[in-house]
């Protein structure tokens, strides 16, 4: 897949400043745009390399807006799961057809954006009583389909739903993409070069933190993520058919 330089450009630009407006408190609908947005003019295997630092970058400033807040042993309790995952998933991205790939790219966001769209209903009716041995479950779910798509909110959120909940998400995502870095490196996922390239677009990403930080109150965010999720619904059937 060719993709036209001007057009790749403008799409990591946007998905930069994308995945900062979701940190900084936009919402996570709109972080998990990014992967399958990019999907769409590149494959699938060099997407996932790409994003990774970018979305790393971000963790940072959201990890430092609740920096303290989390439960450390709800994280730890995810953490073994989210290396199992991770392993699985790397291993199917070294394995499937790039096709292949890209449809199960397309599959697990459109999963999400269903989860979203039912998320209230599936909240509200959900009596759900949390045990240890479901951190290992969420944690495993969330690394396989992070591996593949970073993205993996639905199974922490369910599981983190009655405990502390942002702080406890914000640093656990973050660690587990530093747990992808080894496994992406030795899969050969990072292209340096283009990574190179991009890196005058990264300061787009705190620029987005702060627009997201000053917007989040700004912004009717029930609207806001419907039409996200709709935009992921488009994409996510882009990348399964087209």
């Amino acid at each position: 897949m060719t993709v036209d330089p001007v057009i790749f450009y403008l799409m990591v630009a946007l998905i930069a400043f994308m995945i900062g407006l979701a940190k900084g408190g936009l919402g996570g609908t709109l972080g998990a745009l990014a992967t399958p947005l990019l999907a769409l003019v590149m494959p699938a295997d060099q997407v996932i390399g790409l994003i990774l630092p970018i979305l790393m970058l971000a963790d940072i400033f959201a990890v430092s807006f609740h920096w303290r807040r989390w439960n450390t042993k709800l994280v730890l309790l995810l953490i073994p799961g989210a290396v199992v995952g991770v392993t699985i998933g790397t291993f199917f991205i070294t394995t499937a057809p790039t096709g292949t790939l890209r449809t199960a790219l397309g599959v697990i966001v459109l999963i999400f954006a269903m989860y979203k769209i039912f998320e209230n209903r599936i909240q509200g009716s959900l009596k759900y009583h949390p045990r240890n041995w479901h951190g290992l479950l969420a944690g495993t779910i969330t690394g396989f389909s992070s591996a593949l798509a970073h993205t993996g909110g639905p199974p922490v959120s369910i599981y983190l739903l009655p405990r502390v909940f942002i702080a406890t998400s914000a640093i656990f995502f973050f660690l587990l993409n530093w747990i992808k870095v080894p496994y992406y490196w030795y899969a050969g996922l990072f292209n340096f070069q283009l990574l190179w390239q991009i890196a005058w677009l990264l300061p787009l990403v705190p620029i987005g933190v702060w627009v997201g930080r000053w917007g989040a109150s700004k912004v009717d965010k029930g609207t806001f993520d419907r039409i996200i999720t709709g935009l992921l619904v488009v994409a996510a059937l882009l990348l399964i058919f087209a």
